[in-house]
C-alpha cells in the first residue's frame, strides 16, 4: 500500500473511530477493529526494549478478542469509570506485503464515577494495518506503556 492522502485520512478515521468505540462505552464493536487472526497486546516499555515475552494483556485471534469484551461486560467487577483518548498524528510506513505499520503516540485519561480525573496511560500503539473488503483492520496492535506501574484496574482496551 503507498501512503497517499486518501490512506492517511483512511487511517485517521480507524484510529477515531477505534477511540471512541471505547471512550463511549461501546466496546462491542472493538473486535470489528481487527482481522480474525489480528492481535491485541498491552505490555510495558521495558518487557519491549528486553525482548520479554510477557504482556499485560494479551488477544490473539478473534475468538480471545471478544472474549475479552464478554468478561468486561459479565464477569469483571470494577468500578465504574470511562476514558478519553488523546492521539497523536500517526508515523505510516508501507510494507512490501501491502500491510501499513503505524506508530503514535497516545495519552488516556480517566473519570471515575465520583468525578475524580486523572492521566491514565501514557503509551505508543504499534499497529500494522492491512485492509479486508475494502476495509481497513487491525493485524495487530501493540500498546507500549511508557511506564512499568499499571494500574488494577485497566478493564478496557486501550
Amino acid at each position: 500500500m503507498e501512503i497517499t492522502p486518501e490512506l492517511r485520512g483512511r487511517v485517521d478515521d480507524l484510529f477515531c473511530d477505534y477511540a471512541f468505540c471505547i471512550d463511549d462505552d461501546n466496546p462491542e464493536i472493538w473486535p470489528d477493529f481487527f482481522t480474525d487472526d489480528g492481535l491485541y497486546e498491552v505490555t510495558t516499555r521495558e518487557a519491549d526494549q528486553r525482548a520479554l515475552p510477557m504482556a499485560i494483556m494479551r488477544c490473539k485471534g478473534m475468538g480471545q478478542i471478544r472474549d475479552r469484551i464478554t468478561a468486561l461486560r459479565k464477569a469483571n467487577i470494577f468500578e465504574d469509570h470511562h476514558y478519553n483518548h488523546i492521539i497523536s498524528r500517526p508515523r505510516l510506513t508501507a510494507n512490501g506485503d501491502g500491510s501499513v505499520h503505524a506508530r503514535t503516540n497516545i495519552v488516556v485519561y480517566r473519570t471515575m464515577h465520583d468525578g475524580k480525573q486523572e492521566r491514565f496511560v501514557v503509551a505508543s500503539y504499534y499497529d500494522e494495518i492491512v485492509e479486508q473488503g475494502g476495509v481497513l483492520k487491525f493485524k495487530k496492535r501493540r500498546v507500549v506503556l511508557d511506564s512499568r506501574r499499571v494500574d488494577v484496574l485497566l478493564v478496557y482496551p486501550i
